[in-house]
């Protein structure tokens, strides 16, 4: 079928869920993405939702990203969500390089990010919440690293509403150390180093947990109770690229370096491998 006359049949989110998921489960080759694009979020998560039951896997975690300001004022929201499934939520070791998977002609980043394990069930019907209280959702929080990913090439040039409908362009979520006695970290305790094959790509000396962490934290409850998705004890929530989206290759490598009080804390190493 042309893409022309995709275009002109594809008429419900579950059709272009499903073309998603397809390309997905094939390890990549989506040569265009579905038309038309959702023209709203409402649509965009629709077509997520339908993904969802659609893939074979639970719903372990979200990942949480952000939404750039002139878009978000027409989308009426400034971050976005996309389910992580338990099977592609990897845990570091130590000196050890993980292997993450890159769709044949997709798309590929590493995003340092703050990771937030949840405490206990979230409320089901609470879509209103304060970041104090998003903040005594937290169980234990970790360094990671998400893998961003998608079949679709240029995910991000095609906007918002293509992320949203394609898991958030999330791939997985590698977990790292515990970050100890986080609750009384001040925001300049806290920093990350972004480097691919040896070259720094980003860095930043200052990581508000409020601000940041928390926040995307409080959007996401609300977020996910309003989708009859409350979040669950033991999800792993990551909250936002710290150094932002670094596009990566299959057979690069990717480094994440994080620092506490000055000093280097935890390191995770990940190779990416063609599915």
């Amino acid at each position: 079928m042309s893409q022309a006359s995709l275009a002109q049949t594809l008429t419900t989110p579950a059709e272009r869920a499903a073309i998603l998921v397809a390309a997905r489960q094939k390890g990549g080759d989506l040569m265009a993405y579905p038309e038309p694009i959702p023209a709203t979020l409402a649509e965009a998560y629709a077509c997520q939702e339908a993904a969802i039951d659609l893939w074979p896997d639970a719903v372990a975690g979200w990942k949480i990203g952000g939404i750039p300001a002139d878009r978000a004022a027409l989308l009426g929201a400034d971050r976005l969500t996309g389910p992580v499934f338990r099977k592609n939520i990897w845990r570091s070791e130590s000196g050890h390089t993980m292997t993450c998977p890159a769709f044949r002609g997709g798309f590929a980043a590493v995003e340092g990010e703050i990771v937030v394990q949840i405490a206990e069930d979230a409320p089901t019907a609470k879509t209103e919440w304060s970041v104090a209280e998003a903040r005594a959702m937290a169980a234990n929080l970790y360094c990671g690293i998400e893998i961003a990913g998608s079949p679709i090439a240029n995910i991000n040039a095609r906007g918002t509403t293509v992320v949203v409908s394609d898991f958030g362009n999330n791939t997985g979520l590698i977990v790292g150390a515990a970050i100890p006695d986080w609750q009384n970290l001040s925001p300049e305790d806290l920093g990350c180093a972004t480097a691919i094959d040896g070259g720094q790509v980003g860095r930043v000396d200052r990581v508000d947990l409020n601000g940041g962490t928390f926040e995307a934290l409080r959007f996401l409850l609300g977020q996910a109770a309003g989708r009859n998705r409350p979040l669950k004890k033991g999800m792993m929530i990551t909250t936002g690229a710290l150094t932002g989206i670094h596009e990566i290759g299959a057979g690069q490598r990717g480094k994440v370096v994080f620092s506490l009080k000055n000093q280097v804390f935890s390191t995770i190493d990940c190779v990416m491998q063609q599915i």
